[in-house]
This record gives C-alpha cells, structure tokens and sequence, in this order.
C-alpha cells in the first residue's frame, strides 16, 4: 500500500530560497495598453491575456511587490493599462514614462529599488523594446530577471523569438505565469494553496474560453 501523505514538506526559508517566493521576487508588468496589444504579431491579445492576467492575479493573490508602469499617456498619444490587468491590481499606481525604456526612468527605478528585491519577475509589450530593454540593463546592475515568455508578446513571432534568444543569453531565466504560480505555491497541502487553485482553474476557465484545450482543472 502507497503511504498516504496530507502534511507538507518543511517550508524553505522564503527570503533566501534560490527559487521564487512571494517574500523574495517583484512582479512588473510594462505597457499593457491597447496601443502595443494593436502592433503585437506573435500572440493574439486572448493568448497574451492567459498569462498576464494570470501574472496579475498572482501579484494581489501572493502579496508580492508590483510595479506598473505605461508610455506616453500623460503625453496624449497612449491609453492607460487595460482593464483586464489594472483590475487585478487595485492600489498599484502606474509610473507613466516618455521612454520605451523603463529602467532610464528615474521614478520606474526608484520603484523597483523600493521594493528591496532583486528577483524580478516582468512581462511587457513588445518583447523586443519594452521587456526587453530593461531586461537587459538590470541584469547589469546585479539583478536576477524571469522575463514572463506567456504573458508577452512581439511585434512578429521572429522578433519575440529573437528577443527571448537575446535576453536568455544575456542571463535572464525564462518563467510561464502557470510555473510561477506553482513556485509560489510548492505544496498543495500547504495552508495557502487554495490562493492557486482558484488562480489556475480561472486559467484554464479561461483557456478553454479561447478555443484552447482546457487540461485538467484542479478542485
């Protein structure tokens, strides 16, 4: 007979565990407006929203750090996030830019230094200039980046492609919004792990929505 297991494992120490926790990553989540959602080739806005939205539910549900941020809405020329993710992060400003950028603003990097950590993990539109700019200047500074690959999106599948190859090299570490959640969560028998059960099943709610196979939802 299998041994019945309902305890989980011991609890690593959540601030110096290698892999994430809620106690030692941020989430960022750039330019999700309807602007860039228009130009984007390498995933519909229903494919991009599967892990985003996810990404954002993730954020609230965990209590981790997150930091916002739009360009060129104070400018006139952009609209803010999307509902679909500001609603899922009540009480987070954005930190609106001029630049394409995000770590040249000063209010953007005061943000993420605020948060004291140096795991982070960030999603934005396009994968080639808006994730992955930043990206690439904050693993210079010492910072550790998992780039969100489901939840962005380029303006082709070459130029997302090409980016992910060139942030991947440069030393990012590459996470879906469904992995993320299971790092964050590590043990179903775990008193919080109701928080991801309704997150993933709402995933695959919503992936099957979209015409995707659904997998098996967990109750």
């Amino acid at each position: 007979m299998p041994t019945i297991k309902t305890d989980p494992e011991p609890i690593r120490d959540p601030e110096t565990d290698h892999l994430l926790t809620p106690a030692n990553c941020a989430i960022v989540m750039i330019d999700f407006q309807e602007g860039q959602y228009a130009t984007v080739g390498s995933a519909t806005p229903a494919e991009i929203d599967l892990g985003a939205v996810t990404l954002a539910k993730l954020a609230h549900a965990y209590e981790i750090p997150t930091v916002l941020t739009t360009v060129a809405v104070g400018m006139g020329v952009n609209a803010p996030t999307v509902p679909a993710i500001a609603d899922e992060l009540p009480g987070v400003a954005e930190i609106d830019r001029t630049g394409v950028n995000s770590w040249e603003d000063a209010d953007f990097r005061a943000a993420i230094e605020a948060t004291g950590r140096k795991k982070i993990v960030m999603a934005g539109l396009w994968t080639e200039v808006c994730l992955a700019f930043p990206t690439l200047d904050m693993l210079a500074e010492g910072y550790e980046i998992y780039p969100a690959v489901d939840a962005v999106g380029g303006v082709s599948a070459v130029t997302h492609r090409t980016a992910i190859e060139r942030m991947t090299q440069a030393g990012a570490q590459p996470i879906t919004s469904l992995a993320l959640g299971c790092e964050l969560m590590r043990n179903w028998a775990r008193d919080d792990a109701d928080l991801y059960r309704v997150i993933i099943n709402d995933y695959f709610a919503r992936k099957r929505a979209i015409g995707q196979d659904s997998g098996n939802l967990f109750g």
